[in-house]
This record gives C-alpha cells, sequence and structure tokens, in this order.
C-alpha cells in the first residue's frame, strides 16, 4: 500500500503566488525522488468548529489562508529514502517557505483502505 505525508499550513493571502511557486518546485523534487503525487489545495470552505477547526489547528489569522497538501509514496521505505535525498539536495536549501514554519503541521500516514 501506498505511504503518504500530510501537511496543513496557514500562508498569508498575500504569499498565494509565491506558496503556489515554492510548491512547485517542491513538488519536483518530490516526484524526482520517488513521489507518486503532490498535491496542494488552498482552503475555500473551512467551517470554524466549536471545539477545534483546521483554523485553529494551525492559529490562522485573519489574513490568511488554509492550505491542505499531501505526497503520496509508494511506500513507506521510498518516502524515507526520498525525504532524506531531498534534504540534502542543495536546491532543498535554496528554497523559502512563504508563510509560518512554526504552525505547519504535518506527519506520515500508512494507507489502510484506497478505493
Amino acid at each position: 500500500m501506498t505511504y503518504v505525508d500530510g501537511f496543513v499550513a496557514a500562508v498569508p493571502s498575500a504569499n498565494r503566488e509565491a506558496y503556489l511557486e515554492s510548491a512547485r518546485k517542491a513538488a519536483g523534487l518530490f516526484k524526482e525522488f520517488g513521489a507518486l503525487k503532490v498535491m496542494e489545495n488552498w482552503g475555500t470552505d473551512l467551517p470554524e468548529g466549536k471545539l477545534n477547526s483546521f483554523h485553529t489547528a494551525v492559529m490562522r489569522k485573519d489574513d490568511e489562508a488554509v492550505v491542505f497538501s499531501w505526497v503520496v509514496w509508494p511506500s513507506k521505505e521510498v518516502r524515507d529514502n526520498g525525504w532524506k535525498t531531498m534534504m540534502e539536495d542543495p536546491r532543498m536549501a535554496q528554497m523559502q517557505m512563504p508563510f509560518d514554519g512554526k504552525r505547519l503541521i504535518y506527519g506520515g500516514f500508512e494507507t489502510i483502505f484506497e478505493a
């Protein structure tokens, strides 16, 4: 089964194009190092929760949007090797995040069902 890295971030709305440019560069690296697919999604219909929500999870400010992204890998082994190689690649060091990385939520997920 595939393995998925998931990300949720608050991105300043004014940085949408810069984020998209950065995402395109990162996607190229992810795919070069074994990813099958990269998805970037700009939040447009995110209800505020009574206890928690995407907004509160990333401490979204009024001038920010929530971005939900994921990278699909063929396996955890390919993902682990891909990330290691990517983090050592000098192109990665040149990339700048157009958002506050301290509020980024991310993690790896084992696929248990796919339709």
